[in-house]
């Protein structure tokens, strides 16, 4: 770690309309000291790096031009948006990122007035900047919508359909595309530069103005013809004919480090009445920190590090191999003798563990983008061809894509195998980035088969059963980070499908797990047992369907049921209750508890204490035990409990 930077100009800076007091002549200064704050406040909580220092003058600009908040800012991802929570009042938190109880890592409606969309999943700005235009617009309000869209997330769709509908917000609407990655714009240099600054200047377009209204008295035909020419003209040249086929007035590539470009682009988009706009920004991810220019992913989420070096503190190594990574490599071993495994990702090859199975099989590995729906209707034409797709998708971005899994793959029974990562919670990434809803929004279709992978053994078993599955879809879900350390099995085993597995045997309580949460479930049952409180533990492995067989078994054999997962309400537990309802299995007063994650969004912390206040901890479970048996903590049986 090193000393916080020394930063003159950003000390007298609390809020945009601080920033706006300085001359023109400092920003260059101010973005350096804002940089070198971002590197430094990460360097002691780690997070997302690399996207929010090339955008460092772009934020800088921005709220340097625009009145924000009444000017309503929204950043796409929101990982980007670490300078701007130091220029709006956060600096002297911008340390508690990704805290318990401390700043979120995207933005955030509830943290701060110049939040005023939250964002954390990509390619909504848009849609969400001309809701605001539109509003603006309607009530006679002044204020435009300025959306930061990075070019990862225009590749998904949901930016065209916002883009498509554009025009109705006028002069309201900015869009600024910041082009870091996928290299659309031709190079950037002075005559770009130059070009972008006369484009959006207000002689310009005046003088387009007049001419619109020379040739519109001349003819219809020329008119249209000279719109035409001059709009195929700005696009040859400058890249936007795509934009402009869409209702925009394209203003670029302009580069997006350079303030005196940026400024004076910004301040005529602000003052003219063309509009919608988009202005092409080209940046570099991790501008500025020589580390974060060298890597191949930028930096783009880091662990704590030395800012000196650049090295992260990422533990000791050696341990137990990431989940993602058992799924990748299981299933490149699967796919050296089965030709018709491939594997989907969309945007996340790392993440998702594809990256490992696209180092053997490249041409089986397809990384759509940001564009989940089309990877699961994709996933599943692949299907109906006669391959096996997996798609790797993680729990919280696959809502993206609900209807394609109902319609695409469930109705028409599709062998699509879903590969869903970070199931459960995450920890620093908070509750939009936190797999709860899974299990409940897949184990409702029929057709489906639904697992969880209890450790990284069993997911090796499950990614072989997936495999395997031909007759329809099948998912499994694991978490984020890594296994509990156990070997991996030399051989896949395919389980029988709806089958659990007995871990332990006892015979008053018995606890039915699915998922990771066993290892707690196996502690709780040591302090029931200590209790006296002889204690049954079994792995589900399946939420749909079920192990019919084995719940009655437990029901009947047992005093107290307990189910138990790192799922919302209307998984395991709902469909156990439903089963022994309609069983007349709790007609006999049956004592049966559902452990569940709480029906909140649960704020960013650390796993462990996240699992706490969502009381999917061992003393949770012993603690629901004893109550449904109306046992005191020390395990006394209390006065009118059953025998």
């Amino acid at each position: 770690m090193s000393e916080k930077p020394s930063t003159p100009l950003l000390d007298k800076v609390n809020i945009p309309a601080d920033l706006r007091k300085l001359k023109d002549g400092d920003l260059r200064q101010f973005a350096d000291e804002l940089r070198s704050e971002v590197i430094s406040a990460v360097s002691v909580t780690g997070g997302h790096l690399g996207a929010g220092l090339g955008v460092v003058e772009l934020a800088t600009a921005i709220h340097y031009v625009f009145n924000t908040p009444e000017d309503r800012l929204v950043w796409d991802v929101g990982h980007q948006c670490y300078p701007h929570k130091i220029l709006t009042g956060r600096r002297d938190r911008i340390r508690t990122l990704r805290q318990g109880g401390g700043l979120s890592g995207f933005t955030k409606r509830s943290e701060s007035e110049y939040d005023p969309f939250g964002a954390a999943h990509s390619s909504t700005s848009i849609s969400a900047a001309l809701g605001f235009a539109v509003a603006n617009k309607m009530a006679d309000k002044p204020g435009k919508a300025i959306a930061v869209i990075g070019d990862g997330a225009m590749s998904a769709g949901m930016a065209y359909e916002a883009m498509n509908n554009a025009q109705a917000a006028g002069n309201r609407l900015v869009v600024i595309l910041n082009d870091n990655d996928m290299s659309i714009a031709p190079p950037v240099g002075g005559l770009s530069g130059y070009l972008a600054r006369l484009v959006s200047s207000s002689e310009y377009l005046g003088i387009r103005k007049f001419a619109s209204k020379l040739t519109a008295k001349l003819s219809r035909r020329l008119h249209g013809a000279t719109e035409k020419a001059e709009e195929f003209a700005r696009g040859m040249a400058m890249g936007g004919t795509l934009f402009e086929e869409l209702g925009f007035y394209y203003v670029g590539p302009i580069d997006g480090h350079n303030m005196d470009q940026l400024i004076p682009v910004l301040e005529n988009v602000r003052d003219n009445a063309e509009g919608p706009v988009l202005i092409h920004c080209v940046t570099k991810k991790g501008k500025g920190y020589a580390p974060a220019e060298a890597a191949d992913d930028k930096y783009h989420g880091v662990a704590k590090f030395d800012v000196v070096s650049g090295k992260q503190d990422k533990g000791p190594g050696g341990g137990p191999p990431a989940y993602q990574n058992v799924f990748g490599e299981t299933l490149a071993k699967l796919a050296d003798s089965d030709p018709t495994i491939c594997a989907i990702t969309a945007a996340m090859p790392s993440g998702t563990g594809v990256d490992k199975f696209a180092a053997t099989h490249p041409d089986k590995s397809f990384d759509v983008g940001i564009a989940e729906q089309h990877g699961v209707t994709f996933a599943a034409g692949l299907a109906a061809q006669g391959m096996r797709p997996f798609a790797a998708i993680y729990s919280t971005f696959l809502q993206r894509a609900y209807d394609q899994v109902v319609h695409d793959v469930a109705i028409q029974n599709l062998p699509v195998r879903f590969a869903i990562d970070r199931a459960g919670l995450v920890g620093a990434d908070g509750s939009t980035h936190a797999g709860s809803f899974d299990v409940t929004y897949l184990s409702t279709l029929p057709n489906f088969v639904v697992m969880a992978a209890a450790d990284e053994a069993e997911l090796v078993h499950m990614t072989y059963t997936a495999a395997m599955h031909d007759s329809g879809p099948i998912a499994f879900r694991y978490p984020r980070g890594a296994g509990i350390g156990i070997p991996l099995p030399e051989v896949p085993e395919q389980l029988e499908i709806g089958k659990g597995r007995i871990v332990r045997e006892g015979k008053k309580v018995a606890i039915m797990s699915l998922g990771p949460r066993l290892e707690e479930a196996k502690k709780a049952a040591d302090q029931l047992d200590a209790k006296g409180l002889s204690t049954t533990v079994a792995d589900m492995r399946f939420v749909k369907p079920l192990d019919e067989a084995l719940i009655r078994k437990l029901i009947a054999s047992h005093d107290v049921v307990v189910t138990l997962e790192e799922a919302a309400i209307g998984g395991l537990g709902a469909h156990v209750l439903t089963l022994a309802s309609d069983l007349g299995l709790t007609d006999t007063g049956l004592k049966i508890r559902t452990m569940r994650l709480p029906d909140v969004f649960q704020e960013h912390n650390s796993p462990d204490k996240q699992y706490d206040e969502a009381g999917l901890n061992a003393p949770q479970i012993v603690d629901t035990v004893l109550k449904a048996l109306r046992h005191n903590s020390a395990g006394v049986e209390e006065a009118g409990a059953r025998a």
